[in-house]
């Protein structure tokens, strides 16, 4: 997940107050389920090739599995898989599902979505996760024609996808929206009006869309009544509103007309004790970006330098940062993948793992120490550079001038200016490597380790600093290909990788995104995940 994308993804797709329901008595029969959802903005897509997150739209796309509760596998429309011994070939058997027009669902109809997001002139955000399938990536470049992609239509109800390399995470990755069929004789009879109006659009999931129009402000889900699960969906409608802000959320939660609200930073303090205080985590990441190619020749020395990095880390109070922005004075954040994120084949967090002591503990001894011997290494005596923020970020504006205020105090000589701009000039400095420090974040796409470590790799679209460590190449080119069929190897792979990465701060992790609700406890059976289409109301109801 794109870094500024990452925020846009969490605030535009990801964050959702429940709502006003009616629960009443016609002729002794109760009333139709139906749930009523705030959003912090307006949908921008509903293409899933053209999409920048999917966190809602998982209730209207179906791939080949879902996500369930804590991220467990479940079925979706493939009702069974197999891989070869290589781990290079998967084969899965589709179900006798339909679009929400009747269309059946075929194995040709994935191979047109998947080769419809890779053509260039489709410009899709997600083709890195298209990556490790046989010829992607040069199809993606324009290299290659979009049949030459490693996945085919064996028959009407069996797909075969061709790998590069073995994907551990198969699965996972194949439950994420993005992978969902689309309907060609859909997409070519509405052309250019395609995914402009709900009414332009099939669906695959549990419910369907209806009543938005590109820019709607309310729109609504209702059951797909072609779903081939149909049976377990119990909402037979989510309406959505978008709401300005969490003070107005409240109110209305107050007053009994929402079920879940999402509490801002002052109104944790209040709510902490209450029943209906529920945490929600999610597996972004908010790090220091460092540019290791600065055109600047004392600036590179600086961000060249391990210790200079390390001494910013050690300086940085994080539970301070946690306390001020979520309301909870612990800090959980032990590296560059958050907790929760996935676990080892025994069970273990991945972010216990990862840690390294003196690497992102709070130390202002330990920091002092480092940046001295960086002075001392690169010949300088006071240091000044930019911290480039997001004025998008809801946060970065206090994080900023938190960093700004504690570097300079604990380090001697050190001046930060901070340098405030929108999105979008954030995103283009970014992708030019016009920045000194960047203030970003970094959201997984699946709950595997790989979708954060493969990020700092060289070449990759997100380093633009040019990170480049040659023990952390090595670690991650063993867990991609010599032990990606070894679960125990591989995971201990990443695990020598994002250990690498804290002992050199090639990025300083600061805190994990975290967001507190009050949810009525009458809403029933709402998934959340860390990663991924976050929400799923497949199974929600209302008791």
């Amino acid at each position: 997940m794109q870094r500024g994308r990452q925020f846009l993804k969490l605030s535009v797709s990801a964050i959702f107050i429940f709502g006003v329901f009616l629960l009443c008595q016609v002729s002794g029969v109760q009333a139709k389920q139906v749930l009523q959802l705030g959003a912090q903005a307006p949908l921008d897509t509903i293409d899933i090739s053209t999409s920048t997150g999917y966190g809602q739209t998982g209730n209207i796309y179906e791939s080949l599995f879902r996500l369930g509760e804590n991220g467990k596998i479940e079925p979706g429309l493939a009702k069974s898989s197999s891989v070869s011994a290589d781990g290079k070939t998967w084969t899965f058997k589709l179900r006798d599902a339909k679009f929400s027009n009747g269309d059946p669902i075929r194995a040709q109809d994935f191979v047109y979505s998947w080769q419809r997001t890779l053509k260039p002139e489709t410009k899709s955000p997600y083709t890195n996760l298209f990556s490790n399938i046989q010829n992607a990536p040069a199809i993606a470049k324009g290299e290659m024609a979009p049949d030459q992609l490693g996945i085919r239509a064996v028959d009407e109800h069996t797909l075969e996808v061709t790998l590069s390399t073995p994907v551990a995470y198969m699965k996972t990755l194949m439950a994420y929206p993005l992978f969902a069929p689309q309907d060609q004789k859909v997409v070519e009879k509405y052309g250019k009006k395609y995914a402009t109006n709900a009414k332009y659009m099939v669906y695959s999931g549990p419910f369907k869309l209806v009543n938005w129009n590109g820019t709607s402000e309310k729109w609504q889900f209702v059951k797909n009544n072609q779903y081939w699960d149909r049976k377990k969906v119990k909402l037979d409608q989510v309406n959505y509103t978008v709401l300005e802000n969490t003070s107005t959320a409240l109110y209305l939660y107050q007053e009994k007309k929402l079920d879940l609200t999402q509490l801002d930073n002052q109104q944790i303090d209040n709510y902490r004790d209450d029943k209906a205080f529920h945490r929600y985590p999610y597996a972004l990441t908010n790090y220091i970006k460092y540019n290791f190619k600065s055109v600047d020749e004392q600036k590179k020395a600086l961000l060249n330098n391990q210790d200079f990095r390390l001494a910013i880390s050690l300086a940085i109070n994080r539970k301070t940062l946690n306390n001020r922005l979520f309301g909870s004075k612990k800090n959980d954040i032990t590296g560059f993948v958050p907790v929760g994120l996935a676990g080892s084949p025994k069970k273990v967090d991945f972010a216990k793992s990862q840690a390294v002591p003196d690497t992102v503990d709070y130390n202002q001894k330990l920091a002092l120490k480092h940046w001295h011997e960086a002075l001392k290494a690169t010949g300088q005596k006071k240091v000044a550079l930019t911290l480039t923020l997001n004025s998008d970020d809801a946060n970065a504006s206090y994080v900023g001038q938190y960093l700004k205020g504690q570097l300079e105090k604990v380090l001697p000589g050190f001046k930060v200016t901070l340098k405030t701009v929108p999105s979008q000039v954030s995103a283009s400095r970014d992708k030019k490597g016009d920045y000194d420090l960047l203030l970003v974040g970094w959201g997984a796409d699946f709950k595997d380790p790989i979708s954060f470590l493969e990020i700092m790799l060289p070449g990759a679209a997100s380093n633009t600093g040019g990170f480049d460590n040659p023990e952390y190449k090595a670690a991650l080119d063993r867990a991609m290909n010599a032990d990606a069929n070894d679960p125990d190897k591989r995971w201990a792979d990443l695990v020598t990788a994002a250990q690498v990465m804290n002992k050199v701060q090639g990025i300083t992790p600061l805190y994990q995104n975290d967001t507190a609700y009050l949810k009525n406890p009458k809403v029933k059976g709402v998934v959340h995940n860390t990663a991924g289409a976050q929400w799923s109301y497949k199974t929600a109801y209302i008791k």
